[in-house]
């Protein structure tokens, strides 16, 4: 019999593996655009039922379109307006589960359901922040919330 709780464990695990196979590949490098592009990869090549995964990076009161793995994206988006501009304005994490239910949304690609946002935090200051679509509702959970701010305070120690 199937248990919620061990497939929340294996996930959590498998997570744990990912962060280790992130710090691998960036320990040595001191080049952001190229952390950023092997993480993004990263996350690609792990999660499922994922259609977009990159990041928007702060630049002034705005994010500017960073490496990422998906379909062309939006390139600026201002603080405080969409998932990524909210994400970044809170220095929160968002985590849609609709996003045709975020007021304000931005669709960038008109498959994506549902979306986390974490933002990264360097020196106190959003450096920029991590975005994940899905093209299924309630995508991601409290694991994947959890396990992704990990991954992105690993990110943000080699920035």
């Amino acid at each position: 019999m199937f248990h919620v709780e061990q497939y929340k464990g294996k996930k959590e695990e498998d997570y744990q593996l990912v962060i280790k196979q992130l710090m691998a590949l960036i320990e040595d490098e001191t080049d952001q655009i190229a952390n950023l592009a092997n993480a993004s990869a990263l996350l690609n090549q792990f999660l499922d039922t994922i259609n977009w995964v990159g990041f928007y990076i702060t630049n002034g009161d705005e994010l500017v379109l960073g490496p990422f793995q998906g379909l062309p994206a939006c390139v600026r988006i201002p603080f405080g307006r969409g998932v990524c501009g909210t994400a970044a304005q809170n220095k929160s994490t968002e985590r849609v589960p609709d996003v045709h239910q975020f007021p304000g949304h931005i669709a960038c690609d008109s498959a994506s359901q549902s979306e986390i946002v974490i933002p990264i935090i360097k020196d106190g200051m959003v450096f920029g922040v991590l975005d994940i679509d899905s093209p299924v509702k309630d995508r991601f959970d409290e694991v994947d919330q959890k396990c992704l701010e990990e991954f992105v305070e690993v990110l943000a120690e080699h920035l």
